[in-house]
């Protein structure tokens, strides 16, 4: 191999590295403009696309331990990745693709485990993590607050009471 494809090679196997997931994704047909802007949103979701030469892409997946990509790569492709959460960068590309309807998702993995199409498309389709943390800290924090509404309301009940007493009295 030449020293040029080999440099780019370890890049992409470094960028592989150090991401927990990548989405590889058909751009056919996208012009350079709807590129840029694609560029512009994942880097608001925390991640990143790079267009890829499929037989250097094939050499680095294998050597960052993601495995044989047999005939998967066919086409012009681009490479998403990050080092946020996977959701956020999958919706991104999800309704990007909606918009413009030339970008494809082809599949992706997330921490060495394979994700078809239909399984991205779901992924895009969860909230953020932000938005589940908060649910998550709302249903434990529910009980809690039921719990002192509880203990409460006797004393309140008995406050009443004797104000109502005295204001009558």
């Amino acid at each position: 191999m030449r020293a040029g494809k080999q440099i780019l090679t370890k890049e992409y196997v470094a960028r592989l590295n150090a991401s927990p997931f990548f989405i590889v994704v058909n751009y056919k047909g996208l012009k350079v403009s709807h590129m840029t802007e694609l560029r512009k949103r994942l880097q608001k979701a925390g991640a990143e696309i790079h267009i890829v030469k499929n037989s250097i892409f094939r050499i680095a997946a294998q050597e960052s331990g993601v495995g044989e990509l047999p005939g998967e790569l066919v086409g012009q492709l681009a490479v998403v990745t990050g080092k946020k959460d996977i959701s956020a960068a999958a919706k991104t590309v999800k309704n990007f693709g909606a918009e413009f309807d030339k970008l494809k998702v082809q599949f992706g993995y997330l921490d060495n485990q394979r994700l078809e199409q239909a399984a991205i498309v779901a992924l895009a389709d969860l909230p953020s993590l932000d938005v589940l943390r908060a649910t998550l800290l709302g249903l434990l924090n529910a009980p809690a607050t039921k719990l002192v509404v509880l203990i409460n309301t006797p004393a309140t009940q008995l406050a009443r009471v004797i104000k109502a007493k005295a204001e009558k009295n």
